[in-house]
C-alpha cells in the first residue's frame, strides 16, 4: 500500500519507516510542521530530514510554508488545548496532502513520541481519515522508542531536545531551572 508518513523530525522516522517498509507499503515521507521554533530550528529539522529521506531512498514532499502566525494564533485560542490545535493543522495538512499526492493511507510519526499525546492523535486522525476519504494506518510505534534513539545516535542525526513549539521549550527550560 502506498503511505503518505507526516513526519516531525529525523529521529522521530527511523523506526516507523522501518516497519511500515518491513510491513510491505511504499511510504512516501511528508514534512509540514510550521509549529517549530524559531525557524533556524525549523530549517535545522527539515534538512535533517531531507538528509535522512536522501539516506534512505524514501520520497519526500516538504511543505515547507512557515506559517508561524496562524499555529500561534490557533495555540493561544486553544488554551491548555494547544496540543490538540497543533495536531489538527499537521494532520489535517497530511490528509489533504495524501488525497494529492494518491496515497493509500497515512500515518504520522508523532506515534512513536513518547512526549505526545497518543489517544489524541490517533481520534483526530481519525475523524480527519473519514473526512477526507483516506484511510489511518494505525501502529503504537513507542515500542520502537529505544531502538529509533539509538539508531539516530549512531547515524549522527541531529537530536532536538523538545518538540519543537515555543510553548515546549519553555517548558524545558523552566523544569531545567526549577
Amino acid at each position: 500500500m502506498k503511505v503518505l508518513l507526516h513526519i516531525c523530525c529525523a529521529p522521530c522516522t527511523i523506526y516507523p519507516l522501518k516497519v511500515l517498509r518491513a510491513e510491505g507499503h511504499e511510504v512516501t515521507g511528508y514534512f509540514y510542521n510550521p509549529n517549530i521554533h524559531p525557524y533556524t530550528e525549523f530549517t535545522r529539522r527539515l534538512d535533517a530530514v531531507e538528509d535522512y529521506a536522501k539516506q534512505q531512498e524514501m520520497p519526500l514532499v516538504v511543505d515547507d510554508e512557515y506559517d508561524l502566525e496562524a499555529y500561534l494564533r490557533g495555540a493561544l485560542d486553544a488554551g491548555s488545548q494547544r496540543c490538540s490545535n497543533c495536531y489538527q493543522m499537521r494532520l489535517e495538512k497530511a490528509f489533504q496532502a495524501a488525497q494529492q499526492e494518491g496515497a493509500e493511507a497515512l500515518t504520522s510519526t508523532l506515534l512513536y513520541s513518547r512526549y505526545q499525546r497518543h489517544a489524541e492523535i490517533v481520534a483526530t486522525a481519525l475523524t480527519l481519515a473519514e473526512e477526507y476519504e483516506v484511510p489511518f494506518v494505525y501502529t503504537d510505534f513507542r515500542e520502537g522508542w529505544k531502538e529509533g534513539q539509538d539508531e539516530s545516535r549512531r547515524l549522527g542525526i541531529y537530536r532536538q531536545k523538545y518538540c519543537g513549539c515555543i510553548f515546549s521549550e519553555m517548558e524545558r527550560y523552566r523544569k531545567n531551572s526549577g
